[in-house]
């Protein structure tokens, strides 16, 4: 063996090394890449965790999945009628960050299109005293309904990457109740906001109930970090009286050129059905 080893020549030496030295820096890439976010996935049906992994106990941003809390209090109170009243117009000063958001909305179209404006009027509507005692009612997440520090702007911005947090396993507390009709609203309220969380029926077949959320995470002192991402989806998924909860959370350790809240999406209908499928073949 040494006596092959002295006969490789220096030409060939060199090259060995550099490609010793690709392979390390690939797997470096491969590595950090693999890394580049923070996952947690939970499933639940009836209360029972029937699949958990990940960090899932940390709060963040709700985002736009607080617009399942937003429509309860709206059917609740009777700001909101059903899946297509009230329809309010767009307006000039609104939030406009999506072209899409710049035509008539109604409750079901405002869940489907994620419209900011629409939820600030919904809570405007409410305001600042029976929306904090409806946050604290439904006990959503911290409850901080402050909204940025010293901005004074709680009511129409305290989901978005602000004061208000929650985390994974909070998320999934509070559908578990919603699912059965046990959330401290009127069940009317209840079953509305889930008719117009419906999105698609699966290939499986189960039908698909959920919404998206995209921010910011905050570092101590409750700052947004640069390109630091949190997406979410939430929801349910039906079949006949079979209904499971997911939440799923990409947290992004890097900037990444997508939404997470997409990515989010992605990895749940990717994974929900052999989760669907491995859980009822056990039962």
């Amino acid at each position: 063996m040494m006596k092959q080893l002295n006969n490789i020549s220096p030409s060939h030496i060199k090259y060995m090394k550099i490609f010793i030295s690709f392979v390390f820096i690939f797997i470096l890439i491969l590595s950090n890449y693999a890394n580049a976010e923070t996952n947690c996935f939970i499933a639940s049906e009836k209360n029972l965790i029937v699949h958990s992994e990940g960090e899932c106990d940390k709060r963040y941003t709700p985002a736009s999945t607080f617009k399942i809390a937003i429509s309860l209090m709206g059917f609740d109170s009777g700001i909101l009628v059903d899946e297509t009243h009230p329809t309010w117009d767009f307006k000039s000063g609104y939030v406009d960050w999506l072209e899409r958001w710049k035509q008539p909305h109604n409750p079901k179209l405002w869940l489907a299109n994620s419209c900011v404006w629409y939820s600030q009027i919904i809570t405007q509507k409410l305001g600042i005293k029976r929306f904090t005692e409806y946050t604290k009612l439904l006990n959503y997440g911290n409850q901080d309904t402050s909204g940025d520090k010293g901005m004074n702007n709680g009511l129409t911005n305290c989901w978005l990457s602000s004061s208000l947090s929650i985390s994974p396993q909070e998320q999934i507390n509070f559908l578990n109740q919603l699912v059965v009709n046990k959330l401290p609203v009127s069940i009317d309220a209840q079953e509305k906001t889930k008719n117009i969380m419906c999105q698609e029926t699966l290939p499986s077949g189960w039908e698909l109930y959920g919404k998206t959320g995209n921010g910011s995470q905050l570092d101590a002192d409750g700052n947004k970090i640069k390109d630091r991402q949190v997406g979410w989806f939430v929801g349910f998924v039906r079949k006949g009286e079979k209904i499971i909860t997911f939440v799923q959370l990409v947290a992004d350790e890097d900037k990444q050129d997508t939404y997470a809240s997409q990515r989010a999406k992605a990895a749940l209908k990717d994974r929900i059905s052999n989760v669907l499928s491995d859980f009822y073949k056990n039962i």
